[in-house]
């Protein structure tokens, strides 16, 4: 008998009736736990077996690919700080099968968010999340010296003069709302504060930065697109932004819709259909302007280029003003703080808001800023390193097979600049206060072709990023986010906030709030129309 027989008969014939009498599905089973006792074997041997010394430390994770994800995802802000108090403010660890390299604090934010084109990208990164909803042609679907062009052209909404005839265009938008939304019917009650901000969110942005006829398009129907293409920035969709999801198809229909809606304008417009001169009209300046090569922007473009500029608002200061509605419910202290504000610095009278008097409300200021402090509306800020990055003071290299991650959101949290920093208090604002401990921050600016901005990433208060992608909104989103809370007070009840699974001092309410500054759909607040202000 040959060894091919002898191997036969003492392997694969017992091998069989074991199959036979155990069944296929034991031996699947037993195979695929010994596969994976395996994997997790070998990947716990090269952590502690080879390490590099020149990249930063690698955060313990028993199973290979999906490493530290579910940790991450599930709370960033104590993940974040958890390594950091073990390996120091830079580390890696493994997203989705992924080296990821974060760097904490003011360094790290310098580092990464004013890293230069030619080490660090963050079109790779976005461009698989946000194209789905924003569409092709625009944003971080071209190459980056096209999308300071397309900033540029947009920058025209964001001007001291537009800003002055915003403010009553907004008050207008949230005293009609309040007048006429189921949300808030009857003279009290409880409202689902996330849905009812996202309107009033989606309803201001549009009256203002899009103009008259964009925004008489707009009505609850179209929120609720808006809102279908908010939840394409899934997480999950950096890796399945093509799979058919649920909400990845509610997506795609609500692109479809709302692209076309903007291109029928465009197509009347072109047909000689011409609206008010003397009324602030983004999609006509568009229109008429030019790229530095001499093409003029495709009605394509331009219908993503308003979807783009509406949602980069949208998702931040939805998620924004609904933190500060339920902030301020858990302290009617500082609702009648604010109120008393209005009425010292504006007048009994309590005359309409203007772009000059919302500047001089000081505490309503604070809270902007304090709730943008503790809940930074991204978390976490991604850059592919293009070319090997030496990380200073160390010596640390970073390879082009890792990716960056920045966390301003964990800067603002950190004691050292901000004492009791889980507490949510406007009054660590006030001049000469102890609250606020950030020092001299050396102030740089910078054109990146789209007007002179801040680059600056040494202040550990950094809720609009910095660099090249610094958010270009940010003083639009304060002077709207402080004028719809100034003029949400008329509902805001002062003795009985009446929300639903508020933790203490308005912390942490489930697994997307810490995620990404957001707030479970559902979390309901208690109003009393009229408390003050009779609306």
């Amino acid at each position: 008998m040959g060894i091919t027989e002898s191997l036969t008969g003492a392997v694969l014939i017992p091998l069989n009736a074991q199959i036979s009498e155990r069944g296929l599905a034991v031996v699947a089973a037993a195979g695929f736990v010994s596969f994976i006792t395996l994997a997790v074997v070998l990947n716990v041997l090269s952590q502690l077996l080879f390490k590099n010394p020149n990249e930063p430390p690698l955060v313990f994770h028993w199973f290979p690919i999906i490493g530290n994800t579910i940790s991450y995802g599930m709370d960033p802000y104590p993940f974040f700080f958890k390594c950091r108090e073990k390996y120091g403010d830079i580390f890696t660890f493994i997203l989705l099968g992924k080296k990821t390299t974060v760097y904490l604090g003011t360094a790290g934010n310098e580092f990464i968010l004013n890293g230069k084109l030619k080490d660090v990208n963050a079109e790779e990164i976005y461009t698989k999340l946000t194209t789905p909803v924003f569409g092709t042609g625009v944003v971080y679907d071209c190459p980056n010296s096209k999308l300071m062009e397309q900033k540029k052209f947009v920058k025209v909404s964001l001007t001291t003069e537009t800003f002055r005839s915003y403010v009553p265009l907004i008050v207008q938008e949230v005293t009609n709302f309040i007048k006429t939304s189921p949300a808030f019917k009857g003279p009290s009650g409880q409202t689902d504060l996330p849905a009812a901000m996202s309107e009033i969110t989606i309803y201001t942005a549009s009256r203002t930065l899009q103009g008259k006829e964009v925004r008489s398009k707009f009505n609850a129907v179209f929120a609720d697109l808006f809102h279908d293409l908010d939840m394409g920035f899934t997480p999950i969709n950096f890796m399945l932004h093509w799979a058919p999801l649920p909400q990845n198809r509610a997506r795609d229909r609500a692109q479809r819709i709302i692209a076309e809606t903007y291109t029928e304008i465009i197509r009347a417009r072109r047909a000689g259909n011409v609206p008010d001169e003397n009324e602030h009209d983004l999609i006509r300046h568009l229109m008429a302007s030019v790229y530095k090569d001499g093409t003029n922007i495709p009605d394509k473009e331009i219908a993503h280029m308003m979807i783009a500029m509406l949602m980069a608002g949208q998702h931040s200061s939805s998620s924004t003003s609904s933190w500060m509605m339920l902030n301020l419910a858990a302290r009617p202290d500082i609702i009648e703080e604010l109120y008393q504000e209005q009425i010292r610095v504006l007048g009994a009278d309590l005359p309409p808001l203007t772009y000059e008097n919302i500047n001089k409300l000081t505490l309503n200021q604070a809270v902007l800023k304090e709730t943008l402090r503790l809940h930074t509306p991204i978390h976490s800020i991604l850059r592919k390193v293009k070319s090997p990055m030496p990380v200073p003071g160390t010596n640390f290299v970073i390879p082009t097979t890792h990716t960056l991650l920045s966390s301003a959101g964990v800067t603002a949290r950190m004691a050292d600049y901000f004492p009791d920093p889980l507490k949510w208090d406007p009054h660590r604002w006030d001049a000469g206060a102890s609250g606020v401990q950030m020092g001299e921050v050396k102030e740089e600016h910078e054109d990146y072709g789209y007007g002179m901005i801040s680059k600056g990433a040494t202040s550990p208060y950094l809720p609009f990023g910095a660099g090249r992608h610094r958010c270009i909104g940010e003083q639009f989103a304060s002077l709207q986010l402080g004028t719809i809370i100034a003029t949400m007070l008329a509902v805001l009840a002062a003795a009985d906030p009446g929300y639903d699974r508020l933790g203490e001092a308005g912390e942490e309410l489930g697994a997307r709030d810490a995620a990404a500054g957001e707030m479970d759909v559902g979390v309901r607040i208690g109003w009393l129309r009229g408390w003050y202000a009779g609306v």
